[in-house]
């Protein structure tokens, strides 16, 4: 028999206090928590922080308790691993903080993509945001351009040692290399995790720099929303980023090759 959503973790019955913003110890940067989230990455420097206001008050009276507390703990053991691959990418940029920055983005709105309830695995979900363009910086020295096909042909060499290091089992590590390895052309994969991956990168642009250019205004922009992305969640918020945004921004008219 399917298990339901559990009502606490149903947003649907979450009042405007269930989601707080809280600085990061770190940094400052504010950090917003759902309140079923015991800690969360910070997007500004990623560090992980603790929730002041989580709420796992359920457990005392759920009778699926035990299991989702099970979750909980291997989610955590996931979130141990994030981190860590967090500290190597921030090793391989060294003072880049333009890409820093942007993979933190990316893994943040991956994050979100992933709470929306689209179903993948979360482990490869993660560690392909934060690896997917560590190849920026062999690719500019080795062909002297960061152009998406030179990132795809140096990204997976550097990942596998990484990856390799921290654990992370053959299957799960060659699906982040495919991606890595993909994750501007999408040749040859659509998986669930990449289709993930390359919602959050598009996320991050449209956030900053608007759609690209034929995308404004009206059935022009739902139409190149429903071409862009490849997720019912990634459309969703697509349409909250811009709607947020006014839609005042110029489209940026980035062409795919260029580095996002």
């Amino acid at each position: 028999m399917a298990i339901r959503k559990c009502p606490g973790q149903d947003t649907r019955f979450w009042r405007p206090e269930d989601v707080s913003e809280s600085p990061c110890p770190a940094c400052g940067h504010g950090i917003e928590f759902f309140k079923d989230e015991p800690r969360r990455r910070c997007p500004a420097c990623g560090t992980t922080a603790p929730n002041p206001n989580f709420d796992a008050g359920c457990a005392r009276w759920c009778r699926f308790a035990e299991a989702c507390l099970g979750s909980a703990a291997i989610e955590q053991q996931d979130a141990a691993l994030c981190d860590a691959l967090v500290e190597e990418m921030k090793q391989v940029f060294g003072d880049d903080a333009r890409r820093i920055r942007h993979a933190l983005a990316v893994l943040d709105w991956a994050e979100r993509i992933l709470r929306e309830g689209e179903e993948a695995d979360p482990l490869v979900v993660k560690a392909a945001a934060v690896l997917h363009d560590i190849g920026i910086h062999a690719a500019e020295a080795k062909h002297g351009s960061a152009a998406a096909r030179y990132q795809e042909i140096e990204g997976p060499p550097i990942a596998r040692p990484i990856l390799r290091r921290h654990g992370v089992d053959a299957e799960r590590a060659e699906h982040v290399l495919r991606i890595i390895g993909s994750h501007h052309s999408a040749r040859g994969i659509d998986t669930p995790e990449f289709r993930i991956l390359w919602d959050a990168d598009h996320l991050v642009n449209v956030q900053e720099d608007g759609l690209p250019e034929g995308g404004e205004g009206g059935k022009g922009r739902e139409a190149l929303i429903d071409r862009l992305f490849r997720t019912d969640a990634g459309r969703r918020l697509a349409r909250t980023v811009l709607e947020a945004a006014g839609e005042a921004q110029p489209p940026h008219g980035k062409n795919d090759n260029e580095e996002h």
